[in-house]
C-alpha cells in the first residue's frame, strides 16, 4: 500500500495500454469501494515503494511479530513487502490479500527465498470476511494504512469483528495509519517520480489528487507512462482512502473486544502524538 507518506508529504479498473503507433484514450471512472486499483497498481507497486517508503517500516513489525506465540497474520500483505522479511526471520506467517496480482508478485518473490520462506502462505481474502477458523492467530497486522482502504464504518466494523473472531484471547493486534491523507492538496498531473525499470526502460508516476472533504476520502489517480526501446505504455488507475483518526480507531476497536494498549508515534516506539508522522496502534484481543 500503499499513501501519501510515502511521498513525504507530496499520496480502477478502466486502464488501458497506449503505443506510438495507436492511441486507446481512457477515463477514469469513479469508485466507491477502497479494494479496487490494486490490480492495476502491482506492477508498480514494489518500484515506488523502493523510491519512498522503501522498508522502514519492517525492522517494527519483525521485533513486534517476534513476541508472538504462533502464527501472524498479516492483512492486505500486497507483494510480500513485509511478509517475505518476517518469514525470512523465520516467523510462521499467513498474508492475505483481496487482489490476486499482488499475490502472484507475492507468491513469485517468496519462491526466489525457497526454505528461507517456508513459514509463509498467502491468501487471497476479503478481510472483511476472513476464511480461517476461530482463534486461528497469535497476532495481527495491518502496515502502512491498510484499515484506510475501507471507505464506510461498516466495512471497518466488519473487518475488525473478522479479526478479532481469528484472534486469541490475549493477541496482539497492530495498526498503522497514514495521518496526512486529508492534508494533502489538490493538484492535477503532477509528476511524482521517475526512475529505471528492472527491464531497462524508464518510468514515470503522473499524479493527481481530489479530496471528498465530507466524506473524508482522498483520491490519487495516477499514470504511469513507461518508455522502453521507442514504445510507451501508458497505464491509469485510481486509489481512494479515508481519514481515520486514533480516536476513531480506538473506539472501534474497543468495541469490537479489544483494548488498546498503546499508541506510538514513529516506528522506534516513541510515544503517540496528533503531530507525529506515524500513528501506530497496538491493541490486545480481550
Amino acid at each position: 500500500m500503499r499513501l501519501p507518506r510515502k511521498h513525504e508529504n507530496t499520496k480502477h479498473e478502466n486502464s488501458c495500454w497506449c503505443f506510438l503507433d495507436f492511441v486507446v484514450s481512457w477515463r477514469i471512472v469513479p469508485r466507491t469501494e477502497g479494494w479496487e486499483g490494486w490490480d492495476e497498481y502491482a506492477p508498480f507497486y514494489d518500484w515506488e515503494n523502493a523510491r519512498t517508503l522503501g522498508r522502514r517500516d519492517v525492522p517494527f513489525w519483525r521485533r513486534l511479530a517476534a513476541s508472538a506465540d504462533g502464527t501472524v497474520l498479516e492483512l492486505g500483505c500486497g507483494t510480500g513487502r513485509v511478509s517475505l522479511p518476517l518469514a525470512r526471520a523465520g516467523l510462521p506467517i499467513v498474508g492475505v490479500d483481496r487482489s490476486e496480482a499482488m499475490l502472484a508478485l507475492a507468491r513469485k518473490r517468496s519462491a526466489k527465498n525457497g526454505r528461507r520462506a517456508r513459514a509463509l502462505e498467502f491468501v487471497r481474502a476479503d478481510i472483511r470476511a476472513l476464511p480461517f477458523a476461530d482463534r486461528s492467530f497469535a497476532m495481527a497486522l495491518a502496515p502502512y494504512g491498510l484499515l484506510q482502504s475501507l471507505l464506510t464504518d461498516r466495512d471497518l466494523a466488519a473487518t475488525l469483528a473478522s479479526v478479532a473472531r481469528v484472534l486469541r484471547p490475549g493477541a496482539t493486534f497492530g495498526i498503522d495509519l497514514v495521518p496526512d491523507v486529508p492534508r494533502w492538496r489538490e493538484y492535477r498531473n503532477r509528476v511524482q517520480l521517475r526512475g529505471p525499470t528492472s527491464d531497462g526502460g524508464r518510468l514515470t508516476l503522473i499524479e493527481s489528487v481530489r479530496q471528498d472533504r465530507r466524506r473524508r476520502l482522498t483520491t490519487f489517480e495516477q499514470r504511469y507512462v513507461k518508455r522502453r526501446r521507442g514504445r510507451i505504455d501508458e497505464r491509469a488507475f485510481q486509489l481512494t482512502f479515508r481519514t481515520l483518526t486514533v480516536r476513531q480507531v480506538t473506539a472501534r476497536l474497543e468495541a469490537a473486544g479489544f483494548a488498546v494498549e498503546a499508541a506510538l508515534g514513529d516506528y522506534r516506539g516513541r510515544p503517540w502524538d496528533e503531530r507525529a508522522d506515524v500513528w501506530i496502534i497496538l491493541a490486545r484481543r480481550t
